[in-house]
């Protein structure tokens, strides 16, 4: 451990470990198996950087690190050499040329390490070059990054992961340390079980993310409340809005552009050069909105993301969770905001209903996505319960001796509740009645007219207005009728059928509700007071001219602050990478309030190791004027 803190602050300029990072990389670096599973932003990269540097430097040889992009492979690789470490990566865009002179380095073990795609690694020619690396002694460690991607029941399953088993097959004397930002005991269970790490020990550290905001509301033109909720609360920022189709994600950046946001759209129907340089711009550019679909997003490293939005509810928590973790890396607060509706659920039951997999896969999935709905429809605490989907006690604030975080819209707001089951019980028995005298079914906009007394032309047309129950919840809101459908679809209680224009008809489970058996609990359909810019928060008060700090700052070292992150911009742009490679804004807050002097001032400052301090230094002391 004495060398690997050396390392800690020679290359990476940290004082300390952070969580569970010291005993990873111990273990790991002693030549032993491990899944650890980190939250977004918590330091996953160097629980295998600093062990394949300290195996390096003892003559152990490369380590190769399993990688699913190739936008990841290159900021990472380019802060490695940042830091005066050797790394490179073996990917689509190098030439041959190139390639073959990268293969060369690695097989005689001069790299320190090595990032490739799965699907090259378990190619013929990889594995081997993998055997005469090992023959060599210079085999040092495999690091497999994004490991959900091998389970079927993670978020983001990835075929290709799953022949990785060849590298414990074949190099069973190599260590392994498999990493994950997301997944719940059942995805664990799969990934120790497909990957052979029965043995390896599991490190997991907190799930908890306090800097980060949850709100979740209830839809109600959401593009409207998309764009008050950035205007409102973060105009200016870097952000990602996330929506489930392409068509979507086009209008959606569209209608953002027009409004005057810096926004982008990222889907996988773009030309792959529009897409890179989309994610280039969004990555290196400050103050750029990404709509995507889920195709963006793994392995984004952008510390300063202030807020992630979902216009359509993702498929389970471990998604949501991966997604939201994207905002606030920098441990600066950030919002993670999601707007949702009866047609998200419904959209999430078709595909899961529709999907050619078997039934217990399809079971398990719906019961992730009642999970999720639960989430949405909770009137607790959104922290706790986001905690406990992942296996661990909430043991920070409490209100009235409940669990509770004090940074989630139901904290701040808490919601009234009142009891749905009468509003249910109607819903079903028009339903039911619908079906009985009409011979059809159909969708819940018509049901819902029925059961508050309007006279349409296509009640009138059916002949409903007949029926016993029309207008028998006149009392209820539209919106108030909405979300007991909604919680209905999520329970089994009523199913849609995708075949037939989302019409409604009843099930097994319906009966418990009409009997009175099974209550039905919601939250009143209202939506919490706007928060403002002027909410209390750590770093508030930005406008979209001045950067925010991440440190309180006095107005000279403010402009000290603004003066290094224009110099870093520049330098950024002429290595081709992102500026938080160069120096994250942390680094840059913590030079702006210590105003140094001298080079001696500016060691021990987190984020500047020995060859940033060399590299950089000097530029940085002639930005201060000093």
């Amino acid at each position: 451990m004495h060398v690997a803190k050396e390392i800690l602050l020679e290359v990476f300029g940290f004082q300390a470990f952070r969580g569970p990072q010291q005993a990873v990389v111990e273990h790991v670096g002693a030549g032993g198996d491990a899944l650890v599973l980190m939250p977004t932003g918590g330091g996953k990269s160097l629980c295998y950087q600093i062990p394949a540097i300290a195996r390096q430097r003892a003559g152990q040889g490369t380590t190769v690190v399993i990688s699913p992009l190739i936008a990841l492979m290159h900021d990472q690789v380019g802060a490695l050499h940042e830091a005066g470490v050797s790394a490179a990566f073996l990917n689509s865009t190098l030439s041959m040329d190139e390639a073959a002179q990268i293969e060369r380095q690695m097989v005689r073990g001069e790299l320190t390490l090595l990032y490739a795609a799965p699907e090259r690694v378990t190619t013929a020619r990889f594995l081997a070059q993998l055997d005469a690396m090992q023959q060599r002694g210079k085999l040092s460690l495999f690091a497999i990054d994004e490991v959900h991607c091998v389970s079927q029941w993670g978020h983001d399953f990835r075929p290709e992961y799953r022949a990785l088993t060849v590298l414990h097959e074949r190099y069973p004397s190599v260590p392994r340390v498999a990493l994950t930002a997301t997944a719940d005991a059942q995805t664990r269970e799969d990934i120790v079980e497909r990957l052979q790490l029965q043995d390896a020990r599991t490190f997991v550290s907190s799930f908890d993310r306090p800097n980060i905001r949850y709100t979740i509301v209830e839809k109600n033109d959401a593009t409207a409340q998309l764009l008050r909720f950035i205007r409102g609360e973060h105009d200016g920022d870097a952000g990602i809005v996330y929506c489930q189709s392409r068509k979507r994600v086009e209008e959606i950046a569209q209608t953002l552009c027009q409004q005057g946001f810096d926004a982008l759209p990222y889907h996988a129907g773009l030309d792959a050069t529009v897409r890179q340089k989309n994610q280039d711009r969004f990555l290196r550019d400050e103050g750029v909105v990404m709509v995507a679909t889920i195709a963006f997003g793994m392995g984004i490293d952008k510390p300063d993301v202030r807020f992630v939005a979902h216009l359509d509810m993702p498929k389970n928590i471990e998604a949501y969770y991966q997604e939201t973790g994207r905002a606030g890396r920098d441990a600066t607060a950030a919002d993670a905001w999601m707007a949702y509706g009866l047609q998200d659920v419904v959209n999430q039951r078709r595909m899961i209903d529709e999907s050619p997999a078997g039934d217990d896969f399809k079971q398990v999935m719906r019961g992730k996505l009642d999970a999720l709905l639960g989430l949405a429809e909770a009137t607790d605490c959104r922290r706790v319960r986001l905690l406990l989907y992942f296996g661990e006690s909430y043991s920070g604030l409490s209100r009235d001796g409940v669990a509770a975080c004090g940074n989630c819209d139901n904290c701040l707001f808490p919601p009234e509740v009142w009891d749905a089951t009468d509003a249910a019980r109607k819903l079903l028995s028009t339903i039911y009645r619908v079906q009985q005298s009409s011979g059809i079914s159909f969708g819940a906009g018509h049901i819902m007219d029925i059961v508050r007394g309007k006279a349409t032309e296509k009640v009138m047309q059916h002949g409903h207005l007949e029926l016993s129950t029309f207008g028998i919840g006149a009392a209820f809101s539209e919106q108030q009728l909405r979300a007991v459908l909604r919680q209905l679809v999520a329970v089994d209680a009523v199913a849609v059928d995708a075949q037939a224009f989302n019409t409604l008809r009843l099930t097994q489970a319906s009966r418990a509700v009409l009997r009175g058996e099974m209550l039905v609990q919601l939250r009143d359909a209202v939506a919490p007071p706007a928060l403002g810019k002027g909410r209390p928060r750590a770093g508030s008060g930005r406008t979209p001219a001045v950067a925010r700090a991440p440190l309180p700052l006095d107005s000279a070292a403010q402009l000290r602050y603004a003066a290094l992150r224009e110099w870093r911009a520049e330098v950024a742009r002429s290595h081709n990478l992102p500026a938080y490679v160069i120096f994250h804004d942390t680094t840059l807050a913590a030079i702006a309030q210590r105003a140094p002097h001298s080079l001696d001032d500016l060691q021990g400052i987190s984020g500047i190791g020995a060859r940033k301090l060399e590299a950089y230094g000097d530029a940085v002391l002639q930005v201060l004027g000093t």
